[in-house]
């Protein structure tokens, strides 16, 4: 179990993350990315999982900016007040949320080398970190809405990328992924069995084989680039 600390932007934002700290001797730090439902107790628990893989995992509120202590469900009220936060936020002056997911980093950087793992919108958010952000390591963006558009798709990744994506997935659409694949030959991607959220075990769309495959490979592939 870990515990919110706060953190500090460059523009001099401070900003609450969710902190969990490894049993032993860190292998490096991995910054966890919230869906479109901020630093909820599913976000908390994969948090926890990675540090029970032995990273400092740390999961920046990224809706601070706009709205203080957001933590919602999976319900559809909860999904269109998590789309209109997410829309706010969108909107800021550059660099916006960036800024603090580069807070974040900084943070983790005390233990090594840092990754980033991403989910929904943070999966987006883990996209353009990998593109645009420093001290990162890797990145691991699960089913970016939005990362397979044209405008994303012209961004160029500073670190090795592995990105998993759901054949189901209504939000992004299979074209759209085969032409991010066609752009990013130096990406490795993975399309699952699977529906938009499917490592969420708190979402319908929850798919246990799909989560699990991911996750090896997203472990394997950290313990590869933060060694």
């Amino acid at each position: 179990m870990g515990n919110f600390i706060d953190l500090k932007a460059a523009d001099g934002f401070t900003f609450p993350a969710y902190v969990a700290q490894p049993a032993g001797p860190a292998k490096g730090g991995i910054v966890v990315v919230p869906e479109i439902f901020g630093v909820n107790s599913h976000i908390r628990s994969v948090a926890d999982g990675y540090a029970a893989q032995g990273y400092l995992a740390v999961a920046p509120s990224t809706f601070h900016r706009v709205k203080p202590d957001v933590e919602l469900g999976y319900s559809q009220e909860d999904m269109g007040a998590g789309f209109a936060l997410k829309t706010a936020v969108e909107a800021l002056p550059a660099p916006g949320v960036l800024q603090d997911i580069q807070g974040a980093i900084k943070h983790a950087a005390q233990a090594g080398k840092v990754g980033i793992v991403g989910y929904c919108w943070g999966g987006l958010l883990t996209w353009r970190a990998a593109c645009t952000l420093d001290g990162l390591s890797a990145a691991a963006p699960y089913y970016g809405g939005g990362m397979t558009t044209p405008d994303e798709i012209a961004r160029h990744p500073k670190v090795p990328v592995m990105v998993h994506f759901g054949d189901q997935d209504h939000w992004i659409p299979m074209d759209s992924v085969e032409a991010f694949k066609k752009a990013h030959p130096e990406v490795e991607v993975h399309v699952y069995n699977a529906n938009h959220g499917f490592n969420c075990d708190q979402r319908a769309s929850y798919n246990d084989a799909a989560a699990k495959l991911a996750r090896e490979r997203t472990l394997a592939f950290f313990a590869k680039h933060l060694r």
